[in-house]
């Protein structure tokens, strides 16, 4: 499986940005999926997980209800939509898949064994 993130840029405080994920090499209906960050001089920590059957979600604190991760299978392909940014979300994220039913618990970077190559997001005050 390959990863290939797009979407990051430059943006505003207050404003919003979606980030996509294209998948190829095998589907990624049987795939649990995410975004990790890491900001600058901080480790990378997971901001988001979906679920194999989308039917669970989770979010790091600092970005519930204003980060949505979501999935459309039929283009293998995910997302995370970002609104409300502020400078503390700038940052390169990473979207990752892993041959998972559910999002584990305690998630590490081991966790997940499919990684893109990252995509810089940057929140201007």
């Amino acid at each position: 499986l390959q990863l290939v993130e797009s979407g990051g840029g430059l943006v505003q405080s207050g404003g919003s940005l979606t980030l996509s994920c294209a998948a190829s090499g095998n589907t990624l209906d049987d795939y649990a999926i995410g975004w990790f960050r890491q900001s600058p001089g901080k480790e990378r920590e997971i901001m988001s997980c979906m679920s194999s059957s989308s039917r669970s979600t989770n979010y790091a604190d600092s970005v519930k209800r204003r980060f949505t991760i979501s999935r459309d299978n039929a283009k293998n392909t995910f997302f995370l939509q970002m609104n409300r940014l502020n400078p503390e979300d700038t940052g390169i994220y990473y979207c990752v898949a892993e041959y998972l039913v559910g999002c584990p618990h305690q998630i590490t970077l081991a966790t997940f064994d499919y990684w893109g190559q990252g995509t810089q997001v940057t929140v201007s005050s």
